[in-house]
């Protein structure tokens, strides 16, 4: 971090006002309560839910229930729908606010996954831009007082670039903010994030926030974003999968940047944590696991062992070590795994930074056929798009 300082205001969404310009990503499998919880303890900014796909949450299907409960500690709520139908995704925007299920509704036109571009959704929706309109501004009316946020990305692929149409459109419907994913679908997670695009869209819409995302694996690389972008906040995604205490470094870093601290103060705050603080943070992550799956601790040990090689990228943890947490079934099993294991171990540096989660390399978006034929919806058949919104979560 360097010793420049430059002022900069709270994140203001709407009636919102955030401490810390930072938004933890939804993402799909990852962002429960239980991980949010867990995320917050460590830091401030906007929790937001994994996605939620609308006609799910209408039916009120028992994992979509599940999926936006928060709890009573988690302030502002902040839940992400996706959808492909304008009358749905109103209908879910409506049941949250006429609930009181949210205090903030992000829609997603950001997501690449193949079950969801294939049929229309995600991030090749907004090829779309009367379909897109239609939701959005469906969406800002259900919402009333809710501010209601859009997250994208750059587009399908570079010959099918949507930021900017999309955008304007959304400010014209009067969202709250707008974050961009400076990636198009095609890219995936492939590659460097585009930041350029952000600062393109910054200079092109005025009235809303702009949030970056794509590519922010420290406190340093969020504090370059804003600098070089012009953005008003970032959106953190894979850089804090196995790492939850990045929202404390983003803390002390957006606090140096506005003065608040010094910047030695903020380097002196950046977590190096040795083996046992990472080990503690996993157990933690479990324990609020099984009060998220209502007690069920062996549900709740198979769902940490996903995260095992995130919490332990870098760290001189050998392989039978990590193979016995990644088929860990219960809190006294991990405790008799972490008992093997040496806390004083101390943090490893550049091992344990850097990329991390799904990366892989470009990929030719599956589209509904004849999708790139026309920007218009004329010729949707709702009935086959709808599948889109069949699956409870949408990643």
């Amino acid at each position: 971090m360097t010793s420049q300082t430059l002022s900069r205001d709270r994140l203001r969404i709407g009636p919102l006002e955030l401490d810390v310009p930072v938004v933890l990503a939804p993402m799909a499998g990852i962002t429960n309560t239980a991980f949010r919880r867990l995320c917050r303890e460590y830091g401030a900014g906007l929790y937001v839910s994994e996605m939620i796909t609308s006609r799910a949450l209408v039916e009120r299907t028992p994992a979509s229930l599940r999926l936006i409960k928060h709890h009573e500690s988690e302030t502002p709520r902040s839940i992400q729908l996706y959808g492909v139908d304008p009358k749905t995704v109103s209908e879910a925007v409506r049941f949250l606010v006429d609930q009181d299920l949210a205090d903030h509704i992000d829609l997603n036109f950001g997501c690449p996954v193949p079950k969801v571009t294939r049929k229309g959704g995600g991030s090749a929706l907004p090829w779309k831009s009367d379909l897109f309109r239609a939701i959005v501004e469906g969406a800002v009316r259900a919402a009333g007082d809710i501010p209601l946020t859009i997250k994208m990305r750059k587009g399908i692929d570079a010959d099918h670039l949507t930021y900017l149409d999309a955008a304007r459109a959304a400010e014209g419907a009067g969202v709250a903010a707008i974050a961009l994913h400076g990636r198009t679908a095609n890219e995936f997670y492939s590659g460097q994030a585009d930041w350029a695009s952000i600062a393109t869209l910054k200079e092109t819409i005025s009235s809303v926030p702009i949030l970056g995302n794509g590519d922010i694996w420290s406190a340093d690389d969020a504090i370059r974003m804003v600098r070089e972008t012009g953005c008003d906040g970032v959106v953190v995604g894979r850089g804090c999968l196995g790492r939850p205490w990045l929202f404390g470094d983003l803390a002390a870093a957006f606090r140096a940047e506005s003065g608040e601290i010094s910047w030695d103060e903020a380097r002196a705050a950046t977590a190096k944590p040795p083996l046992g603080f990472v080990m503690a943070a996993m157990r933690r992550h479990t324990e609020l696991m099984v009060e998220f799956f209502d007690g069920e601790e062996d549900r709740a040990c198979r769902d940490i062992r996903k995260h095992v090689a995130w919490y332990y990228k870098g760290y001189g943890v050998g392989g039978d070590i990590r193979r016995a947490l990644a088929t860990v079934e219960s809190l006294e099993q991990m405790d008799e795994i972490f008992a093997t294991m040496d806390p004083s171990l101390p943090y490893p540096g550049e091992g344990a930074e850097g990329p991390r989660g799904r990366a892989g390399s470009p990929k030719r978006p599956i589209l509904p056929h004849g999708w790139l034929d026309s920007r218009t919806s004329d010729d949707i058949d709702y009935s086959e798009l709808a599948e889109a919104e069949r699956d409870d979560s949408g990643g």
